[in-house]
């Protein structure tokens, strides 16, 4: 019986969840790394399993896009910081993923695109083009969002004969969160209120296109026109000094920030996406415990609670790289997950 060769894979970046995701296609006999870009200069020229504590993988890596682009692979796990993190806007991360598509790459990207649509008829038509030249595709996982948001509401509407109302919330806990890249600089805590409000506007504006893409995919599955998806935040001060993985922090800077992003039709709400960042939940008993919740009004009525995602950023690597063998045999061009398989963990099931 003849066998499929591996999928070349590249991995772009070796952040937080990068490094979950490298560790998962050296792990696996149907992916084979076919390269490695990173962004720290201390990881230039190492062995790409010695980033992630994994015996000599035979691959260096390289901080040279051109070597990336010129690379014979099938797939680029793109991972970077967003665009928003450097101060730039989501065109930053388009001409990138343009280029590798256009080089003859499939992209999964975790900097959103979810739903590029939600961009407007410009963005789709670039990122369209670099499809059509390379022969490839795209498709867009997100960190947050990304299957909590989308995936699974649109999947529970399927027991519905009637809905007035999806609403998501999110919980999470950034206690043992190792990248102060995001801890801090992104997502803002440590900071004091006065800091904060100055250095989270690049960030509101990435996170509103990031969840309005979410909300506009979910809509648009269930033919609803939305007329705006609507942004509120606001944040809380820690009371106590307290440590986490990503630095120190004292009382009367940021310790949690509650977001709302809600899609609206004449005025009422149609979905509602409700994103809690808790610096340490132990710490911060405002707003809800660490989880995921799912709400449905209409008929019936349903609620769906995910009580704990015990390795977050894990769950995210993994979202990509399942999605890895469905993309790779997919037409080229823009593709959602309304177009691709289910992403399973099939062929990484371990009994023992």
């Amino acid at each position: 019986m003849r066998t499929k060769p591996p999928i070349r894979v590249v991995q772009w970046a070796t952040g937080a969840v990068g490094r979950y995701s490298l560790r998962a296609v050296l792990s696996r006999p149907s992916l084979e790394l076919a390269g490695v870009l990173v962004y720290d200069p201390d990881k230039i020229g190492k062995d790409a399993g010695e980033v992630v504590g994994l015996p000599p993988a035979d691959v260096i890596c390289t901080d040279d896009v051109e070597r990336i682009l010129a690379l014979d692979a099938d797939c680029v796990l793109h991972m970077p910081l967003p665009a928003a993190y450097f101060g730039g806007d989501h065109t930053t991360d388009v001409e990138t993923i343009c280029a590798l598509l256009a080089s003859g790459k499939n992209v999964i990207t975790t900097t959103g695109f979810v739903y590029p649509k939600s961009y407007g008829p410009g963005i789709v038509e670039r990122l369209e083009a670099a499809c059509e030249q390379g022969g490839t595709t795209l498709h867009g996982t997100g960190i947050n969002p990304g299957f909590m948001s989308d995936f699974l509401p649109l999947a529970l509407t399927g027991l519905s004969t009637r809905l007035d109302h999806l609403y998501v919330r999110e919980s999470s806990d950034f206690r043992g969160h190792p990248s102060r890249q995001i801890v801090v600089d992104l997502v803002g805590f440590t900071r004091s209120a006065k800091d904060y409000i100055a250095a989270v506007r690049p960030y509101r504006t990435f996170q509103r296109a990031l969840f309005a893409e979410s909300v506009q995919l979910v809509a648009d599955a269930l033919d609803v026109r939305l007329d705006e998806v609507e942004e509120s935040d606001e944040f809380e001060l820690a009371t106590e000094e307290f440590e986490i993985a990503a630095g120190l922090v004292r009382a009367g800077t940021v310790c949690a920030s509650r977001w709302v992003f809600c899609g609206l039709v004449r005025g009422r709400p149609f979905m509602t996406i409700e994103c809690v960042y808790k610096a340490d939940a132990t710490k911060v008993r405002r707003w809800p415990d660490p989880g995921f919740t799912i709400h449905i009004e209409g008929v019936p009525q349903m609620t769906v609670t995910v009580d704990e995602v015990s390795h977050g950023l894990a769950a995210a690597a993994a979202h990509a790289v399942n999605s890895i063998p469905a993309v790779v045999a997919a037409a080229p061009g823009i593709h959602t997950l309304l177009d691709l398989p289910l992403p399973t963990g099939r062929g990484t099931v371990r009994l023992a």
